[in-house]
C-alpha cells in the first residue's frame, strides 16, 4: 500500500543558489590562482579578482564562504592555488596570509556594499560606494598577508610590503575596475546596457 508523504524543504531554493554561486566563484578563484607571474615570493595572479567578485556579488556571508571553500580545499589537497600548487605547507609559506585573508576581505567588501547578509542587487548600491569596498578589501588583504610574509621569511615589514604589496598595487587597482564593470556597476556594465 503506498501512501503520500509530504514533500519538506531543508534547504530553500535561495540558499541553493547562493551555495552554487560561492562554489562557482571558489572554482573561478582556482582559474585565476593559476595564471601565475613569478614576482618573488609572491607571484602576480587573478586571485583578488576572485575576491572582489565574490565580495560584490554575493554578499558578506556567502562571499566569504566562497573564499573559505576555495582555501579549504587547497589545504586539503587540491591544486588550487597559484602554480597548481596545494596542502597545509602553502598556507604556512610565504604566501598563506594572502590566501587565508581572501574570507576576511571577501566579507568585508560584501559588508561594506550590501550592509547586510543577504546581498542585494548592485544597481541600488552606487558605483563609488562599490569602489570603496574594493579598495578596503584590498587593503584586508595586505594587512594581514604582508605581515605574514615578513614573518615567515624573516623580512623587515618595509621590505614585505615592497615585495608583497607595493609591487601589486597598480594590476590590483586594475583588477578592481575590471571587476566593477563585469559585476554590473562600472561604466563598461552601464555602456553594454544601452
Amino acid at each position: 500500500m503506498a501512501q503520500e508523504h509530504e514533500s519538506v524543504e531543508l534547504v530553500g531554493d535561495q540558499t541553493v543558489q547562493y551555495f552554487a554561486f560561492a562554489a562557482l566563484l571558489a572554482a573561478l578563484t582556482a582559474a585565476f590562482a593559476q595564471l601565475s607571474v613569478p614576482l618573488g615570493p609572491v607571484p602576480f595572479t587573478l586571485q583578488t579578482a576572485g575576491v572582489f567578485l565574490a565580495g560584490l556579488v554575493l554578499g558578506p556571508l556567502w562571499g566569504g564562504l566562497a573564499l573559505l571553500l576555495y582555501a579549504l580545499v587547497g589545504i586539503a589537497g587540491a591544486p588550487v592555488f597559484s602554480g597548481g600548487r596545494a596542502g597545509f605547507g602553502v598556507i604556512v609559506g610565504p604566501t598563506g596570509g594572502f590566501i587565508l585573508s581572501f574570507p576576511v576581505a571577501a566579507a568585508v567588501i560584501g559588508g561594506l556594499v550590501h550592509r547586510r547578509v543577504e546581498p542585494r542587487p548592485l544597481e541600488d548600491v552606487r558605483v563609488g560606494l562599490q569602489a570603496v569596498a574594493l579598495l578596503v578589501g584590498l587593503g584586508v588583504v595586505y594587512a594581514i598577508g604582508v605581515p605574514w610574509l615578513a614573518a615567515v621569511q624573516e623580512l623587515p615589514l618595509r621590505t614585505a610590503a615592497v615585495q608583497g604589496g607595493l609591487i601589486f598595487v597598480p594590476g590590483d587597482l586594475l583588477k578592481a575596475a575590471a571587476v566593477l564593470g563585469l559585476a554590473g556597476g562600472g561604466r563598461l556594465a552601464l555602456v553594454s546596457r544601452r
